[in-house]
């Protein structure tokens, strides 16, 4: 899998998409972006390291993916924004949580389309996306919940 460190550049324009959510923070870590687009945050160390005679399968944690301008971000990516972000988060009660969390897509009237940051109590779940009075899941099959 081939990594990209971002520029300066390609990481303002990456975080400006947090702006959906309302999000204003600095993230202070180095953005890798790999050939599917997904977004991974390290240390800011590691553009130190030399990786050409290195062969890894992950690097960092994996924070969202970008799509068309938009930004849809991983479970662990919504965890460490969540708590500063102010806009388009979708409260969940705890059947529509634990529904969400088994990886169903949710019907919801959502009047705006595009992603939205999901919550119940104090835990964000991640990130789904509003389309056609229904709340898309992405919630990874591995990381379901069998009840």
């Amino acid at each position: 899998m081939e990594y990209k460190i971002l520029n300066s550049r390609e990481m303002k324009k990456t975080i400006s998409l947090l702006e959906r959510f309302g999000y204003k923070k600095k993230l202070d870590y180095a953005f890798l972006m790999n050939n599917k687009n997904r977004i991974f945050l390290v240390n800011k160390d590691f553009r130190n390291i030399d990786t050409s005679k290195l062969r890894v399968n992950n690097i960092g944690m994996y924070f969202g993916e970008l799509h068309a301008n938009e930004i849809r971000l991983s479970i662990e990516g919504s965890q460490l924004i969540g708590p500063d972000c102010s806009e388009n988060i979708l409260k969940l009660d705890d059947e529509d949580a634990l529904d969400w969390l088994r990886g169903i897509d949710l019907s919801k009237e959502i009047e705006e389309k595009g992603y939205y940051l999901i919550k119940n109590k104090d835990d964000f779940l991640g990130c789904g996306k509003a389309v056609d009075k229904k709340l898309l899941n992405y919630v990874p099959k591995n990381r379901r919940l069998r009840i």
